[in-house]
């Protein structure tokens, strides 16, 4: 989920790392390099994935998503405390308005409905504004963080709900799309994006993937790749870690604002 162009390179050492660990405990028909040909919903949906990172929000809102949560990740970004993380609320660098209410009946831009950064943090931070009705003009999906953050600061759109991590990458590694932004507000806070096995993985390869989960994060030889990945740990996890997702969702629609509108 964390892939920008320029931390490819320590995702792929990490795989090659965690790939060696699974099969000397014996786990077979390990890939050797990551698949990034396929949609990650595609991919989740696969009966086949050994292992991958998923958005929590499809994984708490459809019933039918058949993934087995390994871990969280824990990372060393501003908005990220332990295994949590927030969305930064962005407006144009140059936008006057200082409060969330004042953009009202302006354009909001999210990445998917189905995600948990982009669009549930969104609504769980203007449901306790939003009143009755339709909040914004209109709502466009861009299918990414960073075109949300291009439309915003392009002026297609006005505010967006980014991920803290995501940010902190194209802070690091794109500085000019986040220099024409401003940070308006923090959404609240929610668990990190869970790596993830099918739920048909035997009980045999789910202990090897947490113990090859365990060892890269504390392998001195990767400490590089994970900085820049700003990966710091991973705590084991199962899909009860995601409540909170449920809950700030839930708490959306007792405000009165199911839908991000």
């Amino acid at each position: 989920m964390y892939d920008h162009p320029a931390q490819r390179p320590a995702n792929d050492r990490l795989w090659a790392a965690m790939a060696e660990i699974l099969r000397s405990e014996g786990v077979a028909d390990v890939p050797d390099t990551l698949d990034r040909s396929r949609d990650v919903h595609a991919l989740w949906r696969d009966s086949a994935l050994l292992f991958g990172q998923a958005c929590g929000y499809p994984l708490i809102a459809d019933s039918s998503l058949a993934l087995r949560v390994l871990a969280l990740p824990v990372y060393a970004t501003p908005g990220c405390v332990g295994a949590s993380h927030t969305s930064v609320i962005v407006a144009r660098a140059d936008d006057v308005d200082t409060s969330l209410d004042g953009f009202r009946q302006h354009r909001a831009a999210i990445n998917d409905r189905r995600s948990n950064t982009g669009m549930n943090l969104l609504r769980a931070t203007i449901a306790p504004v939003a009143g009755e009705g339709a909040f914004f003009s209109s709502v466009i999906e861009t299918g990414s963080h960073r075109a949300s953050m291009i439309a915003v600061g392009a002026g297609q759109a006005d505010i967006a709900a980014i991920d803290c991590v995501t940010y902190a990458a194209i802070g690091r590694f794109e500085p000019a799309v986040t220099t024409a932004l401003r940070i308006v507000a923090h959404s609240p806070a929610s668990p990190t994006l869970p790596f993830v096995t099918a739920a048909s993985t035997s009980a045999a390869t789910v202990a090897a993937l947490r113990v090859a989960l365990n060892r890269v994060m504390v392998d001195p030889d990767l400490v590089e790749d994970r900085a820049h990945l700003f990966l710091t740990g991973a705590i084991a996890a199962d899909r009860t870690a995601l409540a909170p997702i449920a809950a700030l969702e839930a708490a959306a629609i007792r405000a009165g604002y199911a839908e991000l509108r």
